[in-house]
């Protein structure tokens, strides 16, 4: 009564879904490798970090990426490459790290103006009837 069709196809079937049950744990583990690798990397810099940068320092930077992430990643990311090619050889302060934000500060500020045509913008007073 068994058909040999239906067997071989249920067999493909079976294959099929035992290498796609496979390729899904492949799947979790390199993105669980993934979640590792990045945790580490975030605990290296953070190391980095407490050693380049005094309590009150670190502090300031942290309130800094609360309140503006990308500026406090540009900083973060110049301390961290100043103490790799060893131009940090102390420890710095929130007063050195406040002169670092004030240079990043104006080398990033564009200047902008505004330009206001008022003889587009304004109202004839002798156009109006009272």
């Amino acid at each position: 009564m068994a058909d040999p069709e239906l067997d071989e196809i249920r067999k493909q079937r079976l294959a099929q879904l035992q290498s796609q049950y496979q390729g899904g744990e492949s799947n979790q583990a390199s993105q669980k490798h993934k979640e590792e690798q990045a945790r580490a990397q975030e605990d290296a810099k953070n190391s980095i970090l407490s050693q380049i940068l005094d309590q009150s320092a670190r502090a300031r930077l942290n309130t800094l990426m609360l309140g503006k992430p990308e500026k406090g990643q540009m900083v973060e990311n110049m301390l961290l490459r100043m103490a790799q090619t060893g131009q940090i050889c102390t420890k710095i302060g929130e007063k050195e790290l406040i002169g670092l934000l004030e240079n990043v500060s104006s080398q990033t500020k564009s200047k902008t103006s505004v330009k206001f045509d008022r003889r587009r913008a304004a109202l004839d007073s002798d156009d109006e009837d009272f």
